[in-house]
């Protein structure tokens, strides 16, 4: 892992992302990407103009800067490699060119709350991302004083098209030394044996070589209450899920989904995209 990825809009949230970037890049030697996205009408400009030409986008643009400039002076950035980056597009668009053009690792975003988690997966710029960045995306909730990833519930079907997805995660946890749990939950409305489903979870990590994990098969109500109760039982620091756009997120974030998962969560969430 090299280079992370921190959107900013300079508030309480994004810095409460920023600050576990910087641990991660002090603990692993990355570069903090730090980007500021202006959402200009672009298609009012004149033909030919830049963005960076209009006195609107230089007045919005310094101050952008002046506001990088205080940020780059918190302590906990020290002997970090941190790059400031302001440009003009779509948010959600800005943020997956930047990853695409920079390679980067991973994108951290925070949010807020309950109702900002809520707003976020549903609708809203961050949704985009998660839903079509090819790249992993940490959102944080809370402040971490202390960011570790000892246990790490990688929730899942298990299905065949989900594998590309567990590489990921084999990745991050050999990056944390975490332990993985894996989890399958049982609904009444998709039941199956607990034989079945240790079976599929088996065939579904052969070819991996990381030993550190677990099996777990638990039974709720609904997918999402399963995973919320379970990482709960266990105190995990992440909970990992995987998408594969508005289908692979409907699975895991649309309607109750969302608002019981990741609204609910009082921990981290990762996406890796099939």
């Amino acid at each position: 892992m090299k280079k992370l990825l921190v959107p900013t809009d300079f508030s309480k949230e994004a810095e409460k992302a920023l600050k576990v970037a910087a641990q991660i890049a002090k603990k692993h030697n990355c570069e903090i990407l730090l980007l500021h996205m202006l959402d200009l009408p672009i298609q009012q400009l004149n033909v030919g103009s830049a963005p960076s030409d209009l006195p609107e986008a230089m007045y919005f643009m310094k101050l952008a800067h002046k506001q990088f400039e205080e940020v780059l002076k918190y302590d906990f950035l020290d002997n970090i490699t941190v790059t400031e980056m302001v440009d003009f597009h779509e948010v959600s668009k800005g943020i997956l060119d930047t990853c695409e053009k920079h390679e980067v690792d991973l994108i951290i975003m925070g949010s807020h709350g309950a109702d900002g988690l809520k707003e976020l997966f549903i609708g809203s710029t961050a949704e985009k991302v998660v839903r079509t960045s090819n790249t992993p995306v940490l959102v944080v909730k809370n402040h971490h004083a202390h960011f570790e990833i000892k246990d790490f519930v990688f929730a899942s079907d298990f299905k065949n098209d989900n594998k590309e997805t567990y590489s990921q995660a084999v990745k991050l946890a050999r990056l944390f030394n975490s332990k993985i749990h894996l989890l399958y939950v049982n609904t009444p409305s998709n039941f199956a044996t607990t034989a079945t489903s240790k079976v599929r979870i088996f065939d579904f990590i052969e070819g991996q070589d990381y030993e550190n994990y677990t099996i777990n098969i638990y039974n709720d109500e609904t997918v999402e209450k399963g995973i919320l109760n379970f990482s709960k039982i266990i105190n995990a620091d992440l909970i990992g899920i995987s998408t594969h756009g508005r289908q692979g997120i409907a699975h895991f974030f649309n309607g109750s989904i969302s608002e019981d998962l990741v609204n609910h969560a009082n921990r981290p969430v990762i996406t890796f995209k099939i």
